[in-house]
């Protein structure tokens, strides 16, 4: 059973033109207030929209997919994104909240994001969550531990619910859910679990803390959670971590950092970025094109600060104009400019946010990629974003489409490469399999192949692992990710004209090993292969 919520609806997860098969439907989940994961300009709009055309599968709202509903995880939800100055405006300093007016129609104050679900204390879900937080105690009561349970249990929770449970679970068993988990388990497979039972919110706070105390700073602990974020989103964090710790976060994270990049968290703590809901004002993009120039390759030296105001206050559909807007006019992106004037800490927060802005579900997977890379895994900054990317199941998928599309590799099997036992169950832990088989009623010959063909397409543009075989298709991905797939299929044959469908539906889990359909199939070619050797 997924419990992944089914709390009230938060702001929508979207993407900017999203080049991959948009997730609409799912859980009614909203933004993990974190980096720029939320759709883009309205479509009207000429900036905001992928330079060259996309890269991925075309979307243009493909028949049997409805409009997004949600928003990214850990981002402000929204669309048309905020207006910018060119310049500071007279009597008001860079890195200031913009102005509530810039007039030419883009004037109208933008409706604030509200914050994402799990970062309103106490918050919890309807669900009944009686259930899991029964079967979470079996899994730890008596000799030994349920591994397994735990990530199939704890792995199936949302944002809202993992409040909820944790509630039931002390009020069932008079236990602490977290002080159980954290004393029955160990290692990175504890890590991830512990993420998990603290929501959203208390671990953004906790990360934060872990990566300021100590010798040095977890430089990319500090981007994950903090650039990129929406104003309720910060705002939430900074009230928490004053709650949890006793101090202020904004002075922590200044004492760690040197002057010009403490003045960038400043501004990005401020909590006075344009709102999401703001169209893009295309006289405000050019101003601030022309400002960054000025500010970099316009002269000798980088005026870092100017660059710094920009990018921090803009909201994530803002960025992104300016971005487009900056390579058609000088050549060159925006990112390349960065790495050239800047360094350091600097430099990687810096195209953090343009990067966020610009394709959030290539960031998501440039994120995740980052962490495995070269030799050895950076296994606490894996499970950092993975989790952080779990609490949104639209915003996870859209993240696997993207690894594959620019690693060419299943974000699962990069996965499984990296890691090992029961903390790579827990990484996996949202991959089902699925075989269903659409039988469309009443078509004009016998012959359905051109159905089954519209099908295909809908699948492969949707980025989730799938096979076709003569009696229906196999499909491997989240609960959520494959119930919703097969009805988009429903609704694209209805579009087509077919009237009624009938579809059989197989599904297998495993809770004591990962297998995807592929392995199956391998497993029994291994078989038969040995058939052939000599005896």
């Amino acid at each position: 059973m997924s419990y992944y919520n089914q709390g009230p609806p938060g702001p929508p997860y979207q993407q900017s033109h999203s080049p991959y098969p948009p997730q609409h439907g799912g859980p009614p989940q909203q933004p993990y207030g974190q980096q720029g994961y939320n759709q883009g300009p309205p479509m009207n709009q000429g900036f905001g929209q992928p330079m060259g055309g996309s890269p991925y599968p075309q979307q243009g709202a493909p028949y049997g997919q409805h409009p997004p509903t949600q928003a990214p995880y850990g981002q402000p939800p929204g669309q048309g994104y905020g207006h910018a100055p060119s310049g500071p405006p007279p009597g008001q300093g860079y890195g200031q909240p913009p102005p509530p007016q810039y007039g030419g129609g883009y004037g109208a104050p933008a409706a604030p994001t509200p914050p994402s679900p799990g970062y309103i204390p106490g918050q919890q879900s309807p669900a009944d969550v009686s259930r899991a937080a029964d079967e979470l105690r079996s899994a730890m009561k008596g000799f030994g531990t349920d591994e397994k349970a735990l990530a199939r249990v704890l792995g199936s929770m949302g944002p809202l619910e993992i409040n909820s449970v944790k509630a039931a679970f002390q009020a069932r068993h008079k236990r602490d859910l977290m002080k159980d988990v954290h004393s029955e388990t160990s290692g990175y497979f504890r890590e991830g679990l512990d993420a998990i039972i603290r929501g959203p919110l208390d671990q953004d706070c906790y990360a934060l803390h872990e990566a300021i105390k100590g010798l040095g700073t977890k430089e990319s602990a500090m981007n994950d959670v903090l650039l990129s974020r929406s104003n309720a989103d910060m705002n939430a964090i900074k009230i928490h971590y004053n709650h949890k710790y006793r101090r202020s976060l904004e002075s922590d994270v200044k004492g760690d950092l040197s002057a010009k990049t403490e003045r960038l968290f400043d501004m990005v703590m401020s909590a006075r970025r344009a709102e999401e809901s703001t169209p893009v004002n295309p006289q405000q993009t050019d101003g601030d094109v022309q400002e960054i120039y000025r500010a970099t390759e316009g002269r000798s030296g980088t005026d870092q600060l100017v660059v710094c105001s920009i990018l921090a206050s803009r909201s994530n559909g803002q960025v992104r104009a300016i971005a487009q807007a900056y390579q058609q006019r000088y050549h060159r992106t925006l990112q390349e400019v960065i790495k050239k004037g800047f360094s350091g800490h600097m430099e990687d927060a810096l195209c953090f946010i343009v990067g966020a802005a610009e394709d959030p579900a290539k960031h998501d997977a440039d994120l995740l990629e980052d962490a495995m890379r070269g030799l050895g895994t950076n296994d606490q900054a894996l499970i950092r974003r993975i989790v952080m990317i779990h609490w949104s199941p639209d915003r996870l998928h859209q993240c696997k489409a993207a690894f594959r599309h620019f690693y060419k590799k299943d974000l699962g099997d990069r996965i499984r490469g990296e890691t090992k036992g029961d903390y790579e169950k827990l990484m996996l832990a949202y991959t089902r399999v699925m075989n269903f088989c659409l039988v469309p009623i009443g078509t004009p010959s016998a012959s359905v192949s051109k159905e089954v063909a519209q099908v295909q397409r809908l699948l492969k543009a949707s980025g989730v692992k799938y096979s076709m075989h003569s009696a229906g298709t196999t499909i491997e991905g989240s609960w959520d990710e494959c119930t919703k797939l097969i009805g988009q299929c429903h609704s694209l044959l209805h579009a087509h004209g077919t009237v009624r469908i009938h579809t059989d539906i197989r599904i297998g889990t495993r809770t004591d090993k990962q297998q995807g359909f592929a392995d199956k199939v391998a497993a029994v070619e291994k078989l038969l292969a040995s058939d052939q050797s000599p005896s």
